[in-house]
């Protein structure tokens, strides 16, 4: 099969490094896409969880390469650090094999909109107020995934697809839906002063794309449960790619201040069948 093009990719929350990265969907997402532009938007590496338990597969040394291949090829490559892999943020401004580590960017589309770029863990008052909490909560999370990762196996081997726990939970559970919202809205608060039509960042492993007074907010998911990517066509649109379920796109329209409507896109990797309006 043909690769699929895009113009602009973005990925982040991989946590290699865990056993919670479903590396396999991965590496089949970085070997058949290509793009002009990809960015690598926090946690790529867990810097965090090596202090206590390293697990490196070899097949993590081929989604490594597979990274460092599109950047060798031409792909502009930006890594901007998380609050897993923060160490790197002293390199800020610093190139490694053609990668460009940067704390934040702005990113200018097909179609001339701007987008500022980063992580999003300052936007976190959890991560920054009480880290504390932030390790309880991680801890606990980790937990969630390997009781996620067994349930799972126990689905494949009765010929079920994959169904997550913890994604369902964080959708169920006010307190977490309420935290979300409020970092969607305190996003939107520092946008402003950037003077950019919007943002792009990860860190709450959920991703969307949403309008909120008049600001483009997008996530780009992560790589231990939804599998998902932001990815730009070439007029500029945005998308949302799910490769969990082998469902390369799944269409988002954004219409005002609504979140969710989707619709039936005529090719099923045309990202160009995503709609933006009233931007």
């Amino acid at each position: 099969m043909p690769k699929l093009h895009f113009r602009t990719i973005w990925i982040s929350d991989l946590h290699l490094g865990t056993r919670n990265l479903q590396s396999e969907k991965l590496l089949d997402f970085l070997l058949q896409t290509e793009s002009e532009f990809l960015y690598l938007v926090g946690d790529i590496f867990d810097l965090v969880q090596a202090r206590s338990q390293w697990y490196w597969p070899e097949i993590n040394d081929h989604i490594v390469q597979a990274i460092l291949d599109k950047a060798e090829k031409g792909t502009k490559v930006f890594y901007l650090p998380g609050n897993h892999d923060h160490m790197l943020r002293k390199y800020n401004g610093t190139s490694i094999n053609k990668i460009r580590i940067v704390n934040n960017a702005v990113h200018q589309t097909a179609d001339g909109r701007s987008y500022l770029v980063l992580h999003g863990d300052a936007f976190d008052p959890v991560v920054q107020n009480i880290p504390w909490l932030a390790n309880i909560g991680s801890r606990a999370y980790v937990m969630l995934l390997m009781v996620n990762r067994w349930f799972n196996l126990g689905r494949h081997a009765m010929g079920r697809e994959y169904h997550s726990i913890s994604a369902w939970m964080k959708n169920q559970v006010k307190i977490v839906v309420n935290y979300m919202g409020r970092f969607e809205e305190v996003v939107v608060q520092e946008v402003r002063e950037h003077k950019v039509d919007g943002l792009i960042c990860g860190h709450i492993h959920r991703a969307s794309i949403r309008e909120i007074d008049n600001i483009l907010y997008t996530n780009s998911g992560d790589w231990v449960e939804s599998c998902t990517a932001l990815a730009e066509n070439a007029e500029g649109r945005l998308g949302i790619i799910e490769w969990l379920n082998q469902q390369p796109l799944k269409e988002s329209t954004v219409v005002k201040n609504h979140e969710g409507k989707r619709s039936q896109a005529p090719h099923p990797y045309a990202v160009g069948a995503a709609r933006i309006e009233s931007l």
